[in-house]
């Protein structure tokens, strides 16, 4: 495995350097007519700070250069200029690049002169090389995922005000995630995550209220926390998951039943002394697995009761 790269380590603002894809589309509905609804568009470009990990998303109405230098520069004015914006040569990326005219080879003259004026330069990674860009292609990935599932729906009248607000909603919910796993030290209570780095404050709250399937067609400001709610909802079932990887022990074994006899895993046992004792009761955890047994064994003709995990005990012959 090859070392982390430079921008990954550099000690500097926020966003200084940046990783960025575009992905879409989403139709949102820019007029209302006699004869229905007139739809158009709308796509966004992410941009991921190498450094605090947190993410910013803008909306563009389409992948032409026009639209492309309009983004960066509402990026810029919001967070200051970058000194390396990166991006992959994947499928979604070199099709928006095609359209944006920027290559490796033959970069677009009207946007190469806009970066340079604001000391930017544009990295394309190799071909067939998403690895290198892993430190916002997983942003990327679980975004595009959940909110393709949630506005691709029939029932998802979007309006550019609804999906400007939702982003900003998204982008809350992203930079609220923990950079690292949570500390048990009193002395560091509050989570670090990319909205602490970058706002230095703990969270934002959420509307008061109830928001059902019914407000999607209600009030616009109510249609978009029933968006950003299902968001939340899919993106604590798929992300949080990657935060606790359990990288043993996944497949489903049988549990410890009363009767068994076990096998006492003990490290002060003498030599060839295999102590040997029976499950009276099995106490289960949270997720109805058994996490502790009763145990009764017997030492110099006395019976003895004690309670041990069950990973200290083997089976050797089960109760059936």
């Amino acid at each position: 495995m090859a070392d982390l790269p430079p921008e990954r380590l550099h000690t500097g603002p926020p966003f200084t350097y940046v990783g960025v894809d575009v992905f879409g589309p989403w139709p949102v509905v820019f007029r209302r007519t006699r004869g229905g609804q007139a739809q158009s568009k709308r796509w966004a470009m992410l941009f991921c700070c190498m450094t605090s990990r947190a993410v910013h998303i803008e909306i563009i109405e389409s992948v032409d250069t026009s639209s492309c230098i309009n983004a960066l520069r509402r990026f810029f004015a919001i967070w200051g200029p970058a000194k390396q914006i990166r991006s992959d040569c994947g499928t979604n990326f070199v099709a928006a690049a095609k359209e944006l005219g920027i290559s490796q080879r033959q970069p677009d003259v009207t946007v190469q002169n806009f970066l340079i004026k604001q000391g930017c330069s544009w990295v394309f990674n190799p071909p067939h090389a998403s690895h290198m860009g892993g430190s916002w292609e997983r942003m990327i990935g679980l975004s595009r995922r959940d909110l393709d599932a949630i506005l691709l729906q029939e029932n998802s009248q979007l309006t550019h005000d609804i999906l400007c607000t939702l982003m900003a909603e998204v982008v809350t919910i992203i930079n609220a995630r923990s950079l690292v796993p949570v500390s048990t030290d009193s002395e560091s209570p509050f989570i670090l995550s990319p909205a602490m780095i970058l706002t230095q404050k703990v969270w934002v709250a959420p509307p008061n209220g109830d928001f059902t399937d019914k407000d999607l067609h209600s009030r616009q400001w109510r249609q978009v926390q029933v968006l950003a709610d299902r968001f939340w909802r899919r993106w604590r079932q798929e992300f949080l998951l990657t935060l606790q990887a359990r990288r043993k022990w996944r497949d489903s074994q049988r549990d410890r039943k009363e009767g068994d006899i076990v096998l006492l895993k003990d490290s002060q046992a003498a030599r060839n002394t295999w102590p040997m004792a029976k499950i009276t009761a099995v106490y289960p955890g949270r997720d109805s697995k058994a996490r502790k047994v009763e145990l009764r064994t017997s030492e110099q003709g006395s019976a003895k009761v004690f309670l041990r995990p069950v990973s200290e005990v083997v089976l050797l012959l089960s109760e059936d």
